[in-house]
């Protein structure tokens, strides 16, 4: 499953732009613009900032009006900051979407190509 950032396509014409204009804003191929416009893939996270800041959105609407329906939802929560203690704090809304509680165990997965993934488990068979 993947977002689908499809919509680009109206908010670039809303806003009197062509493919080359976000090109060149962005420093990417007018080819990358045309091709997260058709869905075929995604734009990466700073390209999303700044698109918001082109378009006058919000990250969270450009990824709110992403959302795949295939199985589930994909979310973008924001950055956290790693503490000296490798501590990071969820944002609120994170917590709020997956039930996260005070004292839930959490599985932290990783994957050196794909990156750190968070698991909330649940059940009585699960202990720290």
């Amino acid at each position: 499953m993947s977002l689908d950032f499809s919509m680009l396509k109206a908010y670039r014409k809303k806003n009197g732009y062509t493919q080359d204009d976000i090109a060149e804003k962005l420093g990417v191929s007018r080819q990358a613009v045309a091709k997260w416009e058709r869905g075929e893939s995604v734009p990466d996270i700073e390209s999303v900032v700044s698109l918001a800041g082109i378009y006058g959105v919000t990250v969270d609407l450009l990824i709110k009006n992403s959302q795949s329906s295939e199985k589930g939802q994909q979310y973008m929560f924001g950055l956290v900051k790693l503490n000296d203690k490798g501590q990071i704090t969820l944002p609120v809304e994170c917590r709020r979407v997956f039930g996260i509680e005070p004292g839930d165990l959490i599985l932290v997965l990783g994957d050196t190509d794909k990156g750190i993934a968070l698991v909330k488990m649940e059940g009585e068979d699960v202990k720290l």
